[in-house]
């Protein structure tokens, strides 16, 4: 899909919280922004993704993981190493 820009104004006490939030989750402010409106646009929707995420069993895999990741224990390994 193509992006293209989007101009927002915000209170400059949220803009440096999303800075700080994306930088702790390891991502950007505009993949944050992305998520956030892709997760209400699924609700709008009712889409059936929105079953699995609900799914407890899911839902603790996918927090364990992203513990995982934030706290650093993940080794990253690249594409070749993946798919060799």
């Amino acid at each position: 899909m193509q992006k293209s820009k989007i101009n927002i104004t915000m209170d400059q006490d949220l803009i440096e919280y999303a800075k700080l939030y994306a930088s702790k989750q390891r991502t950007t402010v505009s993949e944050v922004f992305t998520q956030f409106i892709l997760n209400l646009k699924r609700v709008h929707e009712d889409d059936p993704m929105q079953v699995i995420l609900a799914d407890p069993g899911f839902r603790d895999s996918l927090l364990a993981t992203m513990a995982k990741i934030q706290s650093g224990e993940t080794k990253w390994s690249s594409y070749d190493e993946v798919f060799r």
